[in-house]
């Protein structure tokens, strides 16, 4: 069984595969200042609830973009499972398949969904990550990052807005009908959700545009992927487990 942990600035996604699926999956929040310890007894928890033994875990992938908690999972996978973790980085990405832009700056979790997204298509394709930043990952057809764009997440857009008007407001990521806000959650809503919509048609079309390729296949991923209904039909495939999917191939490869 093989166990992957996947470090994000808000959360740490955690999945178990056994073959055929990740299951379970779950979220533990991303807090640098807590020793190992407590990520240890979360994990552990989480396998008692679930009545999984930790000696059924044969591997162990780590993907990480906090560097201040990659050590303290591996010190939880040499505590639970007595098991030496692969942990993404410049040195596993030599063997993947893939050409990786500037190695030592990308993100991890990028490389894992090109990766995945790469391998699904097997041709030129467009990871998009609908996580604590919006990030669309670009590759050509011979698997080559040709680059990379950034923007604030939902979570984090909406977050920065309602912290920083007169009254604090518990907005819900839900797409509104109306564009039209009655109100300041409403108001939020639209200009974010509805921004977002169009931001990301407007940035695949643009990307399609640059490379001269109407063939270009996309895929979306991440947490809040499935947020704005209207995007389904925007993409070829929607997989909220591509990260950990890309993870599951570069354990079977580096192994």
């Amino acid at each position: 069984m093989l166990l992957a942990f996947d470090i994000g600035n808000s959360d740490i996604t955690i999945g178990l595969h056994a073959g055929t699926e990740w299951k379970p999956v779950w979220r533990v929040p991303s807090l640098p200042d807590l020793q190992e310890t407590f990520y240890a007894m979360k994990v552990r928890e989480h396998f008692l609830e679930n009545r999984l033994g930790v000696g059924d875990v044969s591997h162990v992938v780590i993907s990480s973009v906090v560097p201040d908690l990659t050590g303290k999972i591996v010190q939880v996978a040499h505590m639970l499972f007595e098991k030496e973790p692969v942990v993404l980085g410049p040195d596993v990405y030599s063997r993947l398949p893939i050409k990786i832009l500037r190695p030592y700056e990308i993100g991890a979790d990028l490389v894992s969904n090109a990766l995945a997204g790469f391998t699904l298509f097997k041709r030129s394709c467009v990871v998009v990550d609908f996580g604590t930043a919006l990030t669309f990952t670009t590759l050509a057809n011979d698997g080559e990052i040709l680059g990379v764009s950034i923007a604030p997440g939902l979570k984090t857009a909406i977050k920065s807005l309602s912290q920083n008007t007169a009254k604090l407001f518990d907005v819900p990521l839900t797409m509104p009908t109306s564009v039209l806000g009655r109100g300041t959650v409403h108001a939020i809503q639209a200009g974010v959700l509805v921004g977002y919509e169009g931001m990301v048609k407007h940035m695949l079309q643009r990307i399609k545009a640059e490379l001269k390729d109407d063939g270009l296949k996309s895929v979306a991923t991440g947490g809040l992927s499935s947020i704005i209904p209207s995007l389904k039909e925007t993409f070829d495939v929607m997989d909220p487990f591509l990260t950990l999917n890309g993870l599951k191939l570069i354990s079977e490869m580096y192994r």
